[in-house]
């Protein structure tokens, strides 16, 4: 087996967090949590899934956060976007996992195969 480590950023009260967690512990790939309620994303591993996904694709547009927020209504940057998400991790679709060169947003079991599978 690989030596593969992931990283998932997420909140502990996520379902789909934790339903990446346990995708992970069952294959026994290592898993470095950062649990966003705790301590916010840092802006330039925020920036990397921004740059693959795009911020909109990192919205979780369903999510009573959002609705909160009024994000819909408000005429903001990108950057000004950022700054909001980083300080309420809710208005992610969690979770965020990276695995080496692999990011994937909210539950995506299928990147996260792709992850396990490596190159």
């Amino acid at each position: 087996m690989s030596d593969l480590q992931v990283q998932v950023f997420g909140t502990r009260r996520s379902k789909e967090t934790r339903a990446a967690e346990r995708f992970f512990k069952e294959r026994k790939i290592k898993i470095h949590f950062v649990d966003l309620n705790e301590r916010p994303i840092a802006r330039g591993e925020l920036a990397r899934f921004v740059q693959k996904f795009g911020v909109n694709a990192l919205l979780d547009l369903e999510g009573k956060a959002y609705e909160r927020s009024n994000l819909a209504y408000l005429r903001t940057t990108e950057e000004g976007i950022i700054a909001k998400v980083i300080e309420t991790p809710e208005l992610l679709k969690l979770p965020l996992v990276r695995g080496g060169k692999v990011l994937t947003v909210g539950e995506d079991m299928d990147g996260w195969k792709a992850m396990v599978a490596g190159p």
